[in-house]
């Protein structure tokens, strides 16, 4: 007996340089894919567009719109509600844009885990059940 793990596959063996131009064009196909997600935007809105805010497919906030005349900046009372609103219109366009990302990313991450986490570096210690992360393409 050797000391060759890869023995036992038989005369073929262990083909490392397919299993190297594999991983190579699924980081091309990964690179493609977060390009085309930097590129992206989705935009939650609330209270009937009274707060709209705008994402890349990334989740960075680009652009935060607010409807004249909805909120008189005086009352303590209607900053809060604002300050609500721009929270919920973000929820709203990072779930749209972690969808988007589910989509462009999924069968590339597949085995990596579900949640993206805050960018690229979260996509490991999602359980295998759970559902996915949320950033595609609609």
């Amino acid at each position: 007996m050797t000391n060759n793990p890869f023995e036992a596959l038989g005369a073929g063996g262990f083909d490392m340089n397919a299993l190297l131009q594999q991983a190579q064009q699924m980081q091309e196909q990964l690179a493609s894919a977060q390009e085309k997600l930097a590129d992206a935007t989705a935009d939650g809105t609330v209270a009937g567009g009274a707060v709209t805010v705008t994402v890349n497919g990334v989740g960075e906030v680009v652009k935060v719109a607010i409807k004249a005349g909805q909120f008189d900046g005086s009352d303590p009372d209607d900053l809060s509600d604002l300050g609500d609103m721009v929270v919920a219109a973000y929820r709203d366009a990072k779930a749209q844009a972690d969808a988007m990302a589910s989509e462009a990313l999924g069968p590339l991450a597949g085995g990596l885990g579900g949640g993206m986490g805050g960018g690229m570096g979260g996509l490991g210690g999602g359980a295998p059940d759970a559902p996915p992360s949320q950033l595609g393409f609609s």
